[in-house]
């Protein structure tokens, strides 16, 4: 797994740089997201939030929004923004149950699941799944898996589904990747989008 901590001390945030490049893309899986859904809409959580770079745009959307992270520098940059309807909190993805975050309708994982090993996945899974209200929705925008895996993370569709068997994968699509430098434009990221089944 990235030592994001460390990555984060010498301030090589380079999801960061992504998610400005992807940041119509975002925008666009999450208008989708708000169309047919009952208002208000439910709790989200950002899952590996960071500095919290999205988390506030679930917010602006109507979410009750939550981002969870497990490097406390990043979290408490998050909370220096002061973004209201935003709650961010420190916590490891891998073991959700412990951060006591209550349930979800949707969650958004923008480059975290793709940075773990079979068992981190797999750990994901289960904790998204006890936390997911039925007919919850998983959004989740990674890199596929290359040489580079070590470097710069992927997954693929059968990884995702494998983490993630109680729920029904409905769309794999491209994202962008204008803006990036090599290796992660070689990459061919996808946005993955899953439905908890009831």
């Amino acid at each position: 797994m990235t030592n994001y901590a460390r990555m984060y001390r010498f301030g090589m945030t380079p999801w960061e740089s992504y998610g400005k490049a992807s940041g119509e893309s975002i925008a666009a899986v999450l208008a989708r997201e708000d169309v047919d859904r009952p208002r208000p809409l439910g709790r989200a959580l950002d899952l590996g939030c960071g500095r919290g770079q999205f988390t506030p745009e679930l917010a602006r959307r109507g979410w009750q929004a939550v981002g969870v992270d497990y490097v406390p520098a990043a979290i408490e940059a998050a909370r220096q923004r002061g973004d209201e309807g935003v709650t961010y909190v420190v916590g490891d993805v891998t073991d959700l149950g412990s951060a006591d975050l209550g349930t979800f309708d949707l969650f958004l994982d923008i480059g975290c699941f793709q940075g773990f090993d079979v068992d981190q996945r797999k750990a994901v899974g289960r904790g998204v799944t006890a936390l997911a209200e039925p007919d919850a929705t998983l959004l989740i925008l990674a890199f596929g898996p290359t040489r580079y895996r070590s470097f710069v993370g992927g997954t693929s569709r059968d990884e995702v589904e494998a983490a993630f068997p109680d729920w029904e994968l409905s769309t794999v699509e491209p994202a962008p990747t204008a803006g990036l430098g090599w290796p992660m434009n070689r990459t061919k990221p996808q946005w993955f989008r899953l439905r908890r089944r009831s």
